[in-house]
């Protein structure tokens, strides 16, 4: 293909993704001078390139859609809904031409009269004989297809770029007819010049993928080489080496960074496909959109795009209610599906909620009795958790009748395999009569993960480390222990037992004694904890090795029918080792998404609601075991002595291409000085805990568990570096005050939050003692002046007092006034009206707090989310 018209392909097409977001935000806002100019522009230049072209049938039907767009800029034309629809099917039409060029590198035979003549009558005042013009079938380039005149419906767009702050919610938007599209943003519009928008060039995406690819032998390499300087203890290569480390790490970090792209690009199809969705449906669908600049890796993407697409089209047809049934029900006659997407660690969290009329458990318990897949008695035995999960399940639907959209079974069985392949999760949530949301947690990249080496037989292994959720090592006597169930052996942990496997026996390898170096093999049975959807089970290995950078290369050939192996990596010592495949270990093991995680002894609950948490139990020094959220810590390491090293009074060790300061817990003045004392040989876990990519260590004795309990602190105290003392695992713990630790570790460590030169007023609003004592800390290290109450009355007190503040924080569960109260009665007048508002919860209330008033909702203990909400509320507050 010529390299001109390749450049223009690729020009149109984006163009095309460009035009369908621009013309559906202009249905809802006929005003938008500055969108109506951007369309015609877009439209204007690809007429012209056809031109120069020779692409005669692209150029005619770009020649009437601009003749009408030209016609609205000038205020000749009203913006209707069928004039919409109209340049939406002719955008169809050049889109539908474009792909067929592609294809075959030259025009398609057709005949656009119909569509040109319908064009021209708009352009002339005169209403078309039909108002849209359907876009022929991909496989039928051929005459225009013209069906009855419809009315469109009128459609709003909206792209939220998170964390993106709405603004207080206003009066309730005008009614809308029935079929309306309605997705609710602040879009930003582009500047006119490149220069603005940033420079950028063409690069094709094999050269990309060969540069990947070099990097990720460099990578190998690099590991190679420490590891033979470990060896060896040169030092004369000390310095040449840990600087071709860091080099290549950045190198790695700049080449990963070309390959990430915002999953914007894949939404910006969804607004017009919900828009025509809700026409055919009947219904009325806001579509909702956060964090459209969430950026990840473009292989990931494309492995997305479609399960993506497919779940908001069931929310639209499956989810939500028509008009009538939810004016019955007592909702806002328009339902709403909410899209976000997030960072969370090394992955990306995407939510699809609508509010529509949930999952009928009833329903789904008949289907699967009637199909055989489970029978009456077992269903009575089942959560609900394990009946919805059954949607899952092949060929399984409870649809009345197949549509065009669905009702055929297939779909969400696809939708999970696809995101399990890419080492992905997903997770339903639902409420029958309130809606549904969906939660998939997908890595970043599949180039190079963090993953756990462990031993089984004499081999290693690698296990990704986002599948592995803690590793334990069992005793006999303890509440950590290996039981045998019916035959089968388990791992009681924490009144959860858990099914478990050796890995040796699942992988049929032969017991070795003895190295190839004819040394003993140590075997310590330890226990990894996988996660694998709603699904955990224990993997017994001979032990465990260290975490590693790794590599992903793809598995050969001859093994890729065994489902246990996800690939195979180059270690530092030039070992080739498998990676396994946690979803298909659980497959082997009968496990899936689909079925309970556990058995519990206890009823399963959202812990977040009951006012349990997670707690990571260390010992630090003498005295009373110490406590930490565990959620706050982002890896647990251990590190040799010889890792860490001096500088000035701090300690630091290299981590990851980075220095990371590293305090002891127990407050261990000279901590040089303990280093010497026991031995170069020793190894210390260090908690290490992240704010924007810049780590800082948290140096223990011994973590000696994780407890899931409740968040209630007994006593307090003054002492430095607790927040006081609670009763966790039938002991008096101490509880860290996380905030003071990592600011002694590193004074800056906080300082990308909040610019110290000011010091913004801020209320925190929670009953809880714990949680108050845990985030006004952070806070405070943070650069807030932090005032706080605990209670609903109390804080409006203040109010009423005169004080004032620049944000609020607020939590949404509390006795008495809650927080949904409290937000209204804040927005219903007075000093505090316009105050940004951001609410903690542990429950997924984002509809109903912005209907309350809320600016913003964030998940209790997400330290790093909460910062970068307040920075953007008060940035928006400043700006206007």
């Amino acid at each position: 293909m010529d390299d001109l018209l390749a450049e223009f392909l690729t020009e149109c097409s984006e163009s095309l993704a460009e035009l369908d977001l621009a013309v559906v935000r202009l249905e809802r806002t006929p005003d938008d001078r500055t969108t109506l100019s951007l369309i015609f522009r877009l439209v204007h230049t690809i007429k012209g390139t056809c031109g120069f072209l020779g692409l005669p049938r692209l150029e005619k039907v770009a020649h009437a859609s601009e003749t009408v767009l030209d016609k609205l800029r000038t205020g000749s034309l009203s913006v209707s809904a069928d004039g919409i629809g109209l340049i939406l099917a002719a955008l169809d039409r050049i889109r539908l031409i474009v792909d067929t060029i592609n294809r075959i590198e030259a025009e398609p035979e057709g005949n656009d009269a119909d569509l040109i003549a319908q064009l021209n009558a708009l352009a002339e005042g005169r209403m078309p004989e039909a108002a849209v013009v359907a876009a022929p079938k991909a496989d039928a380039p051929g005459p225009a297809i013209s069906p009855a005149a419809i009315p469109m419906p009128e459609t709003t767009l909206a792209l939220e770029r998170p964390p993106t702050i709405a603004p207080p919610p206003s009066a309730p938007a005008p009614g809308v007819p029935a079929g309306t599209a309605a997705v609710t943003a602040a879009p930003d519009h582009a500047p006119d010049n490149a220069v603005a928008r940033g420079q950028t060039i063409r690069v094709s995406v094999d050269v990309l993928e060969t540069l990947m690819t070099l990097v990720s032998e460099l990578v190998l390499t690099r590991n190679q080489f420490l590891q033979q300087l470990r060896s060896s203890g040169s030092a004369e290569l000390t310095g040449p080496v840990q600087r071709l480390s860091h080099l290549t790490t950045e190198l790695q970090e700049g080449v990963m960074k070309t390959r990430m792209q915002p999953i914007g690009n894949v939404w910006n199809m969804l607004p017009r496909q919900v828009r025509d969705l809700a026409h055919d449906l009947g219904k009325r669908v806001d579509l909702v959109m956060f964090g459209a600049d969430t950026e990840l890796d473009r292989q990931v993407l494309e492995l997305i795009k479609d399960p993506l697409t497919h779940m908001i089209r069931n929310s639209a047809d499956h989810g939500l209610e028509g008009p009538d049934e939810r004016i019955r029900a007592g909702k806002p006659a328009t339902g709403t599906i909410t899209l976000s997407a997030r960072h969370e660690g090394g992955h990306v969290v995407i939510e699809i909620e609508d509010d529509g009329r949930g999952i009928d458990v009833r329903k789904i318990a008949e289907k699967a009795v009637s199909r055989g897949l489970v029978t009456p008695a077992q269903i009575e035995a089942m959560s609900d958790t394990d009946i919805r999960a059954f949607i899952f399940q092949p060929g399984f639907s409870t649809a009345a009748a197949i549509t065009s959209v669905s009702g055929r079974g297939v779909g969400m069985d696809v939708v999970r395999t696809n995101i399990e392949q890419i080492g992905g999760l997903i997770e339903l949530h639902s409420v029958l009569g309130q809606g549904s949301r969906f939660l998939i947690k997908i890595p970043l990249t599949l180039a190079i993960v963090s993953a756990l080496i462990v031993g089984a037989a004499g081999e290693r292994f690698a296990i990704p480390q986002s599948s592995v959720i803690e590793v334990v090592s069992p005793e006999a006597n303890a509440a950590t222990r290996i039981e045998t169930i019916d035959g089968a052996s388990v791992l009681r942990l924490r009144e959860h037992l858990l099914p478990l496997i050796r890995l040796g026996a699942l992988l049929k390898l032969p017991e070795k004694c003895f190295h190839d170096d004819g040394q003993p093999i140590r075997k310590t049975d330890t226990v990894a904890v996988i996660g694998v959807g709603n699904a955990k089970l224990g993997l017994i290995v001979d032990g465990v090795f260290d975490t590693e950078e790794i590599v992903v290369k793809p598995v050969a050939n001859v093994l890729r029918n065994i489902p246990l192996f996800g690939g195979n990596t180059i270690l530092e010592d030039g070992a080739v080792i498998m990676i396994l495949d946690p979803t298909g270990i659980a497959r082997h093991a009968g496990l899936d998404g689909a079925r309970k995680d556990e058995t519990r002894a206890t009823q399963d609950e959202d812990p977040s609601q009951t006012g349990r948490i997670d707690m990571l139990l260390v010992k630090a020094g003498i005295g009373a075991p110490k406590a930490l959220p565990l959620s706050l810590i982002s890896r647990l390491e251990t590190f040799a002595a010889e890792r860490l090293e001096r500088t000035g009074d701090r300690i630091v060790a290299q981590y990851r291409g980075d220095l990371m300061p590293i305090v002891a817990l127990d407050g261990t003045i000279d901590l040089a000085d303990r280093l010497s004392q026991t031995g170069a040989k020793a190894a210390y876990p260090v908690l290490v805990f992240e704010n924007g990519g810049k780590p800082v260590g948290l140096l223990v004795d011994e973590i000696l568990d994780v407890v899931n309990t409740e968040a209630r602190i007994e006593l307090g105290t003054d002492s430095e570096g607790k927040l006081g003392v609670a009763v966790i695992a039938d002991k008096a713990t101490d509880i860290v005050d996380v905030a003071f630790w990592l600011t002694r570790a590193s004074g800056n460590w906080f300082k990308n939050a909040v610019e110290k030169s000011h010091r913004p007023r801020l209320l925190l609003v929670d009953d809880s003692s714990f949680f108050r004592q845990l985030v006004a800390p952070s806070l405070a290290a943070a650069g807030y002046d932090v005032t706080v109450a605990d209670s609903a009355e109390k804080a409006l007190a203040l109010r009423d007092a005169g004080r004032s503040f620049e944000a609020i924080v607020s939590d949404i569960e509390m006795p008495g006034m809650d927080g949904f109260c409290f937000a209204r009665e804040i927005r219903g007048g007075g000093r505090w009206a316009d105050l940004p508002l951001v609410a903690l919860t542990g429950s997924n209330v984002v509809q109903e707090a912005r209907s309350a008033g809320f600016t913003d909702t964030i998940r209790k203990f997400e330290r790093d989310t909460l910062l970068l909400s307040l920075e953007q509320c008060l940035s928006h507050r400043i700006a206007a």
